[in-house]
């Protein structure tokens, strides 16, 4: 597991385009990025390099029925009050290892712009440390008193079921 997240860390990037890349072709070209294994064997990785991160946008491809990130980021601001789409639209921040991948903030842009209306600014912002943001996150919000009032433990949710995250939250 280790070599396949060093693989997608040192190797795999997002397409700006990738109708373009497939057009352009790793494969045609016998091209790809040299990528040493633990044993020493020299492997070529090549379209996979922005293949496996495509799923980000397209989970399709893998046979999932999702929507792309794209696509839920803008669903998810268009539930939101119709005063504070513009304000989100403005204050989109990346978070986790994902969003490391070369080319995610350009191209999440460029998708979220083809969805989002036309007369709203778009802005991404991509801070250094986003790979551990989410952790860092969840760290501050378990220590707020507020939040330890809506634990649910263990007990309780054998006695409850799914019914205390309810009672809990709301």
């Amino acid at each position: 597991m280790e070599v396949v997240k060093s693989i997608k860390e040192s190797a795999c990037y997002i397409a700006f385009n990738p109708q373009k890349e497939e057009a352009q072709g790793f494969d045609k070209t016998g091209g790809g990025y040299p990528y040493q294994l633990p044993d020493g064997v020299q492997i070529q990785i090549a379209s996979e390099r922005y293949r496996a991160p495509e799923i980000l946008f397209h989970p399709s491809l893998i046979g999932l029925e999702y929507a792309g990130m794209h696509e839920l980021l803008v669903t998810s601001v268009s539930r939101c009050d119709l005063d504070l789409r513009r304000t989100l639209y403005s204050q989109i921040v990346l978070a986790g290892g994902s969003t490391m991948f070369h080319g995610f903030g350009d191209r999440l842009l460029n998708e979220v712009r083809k969805l989002a209306p036309k007369d709203i600014k778009i802005r991404i912002s991509a801070p250094p440390e986003r790979k551990f943001s989410t952790w860092i996150g969840g760290s501050i919000l378990a220590s707020l008193a507020t939040f330890k009032k809506m634990w649910v433990s263990k007990q309780e949710y054998e006695e409850y079921g799914a019914g205390i995250l309810h009672r809990k939250t709301l």
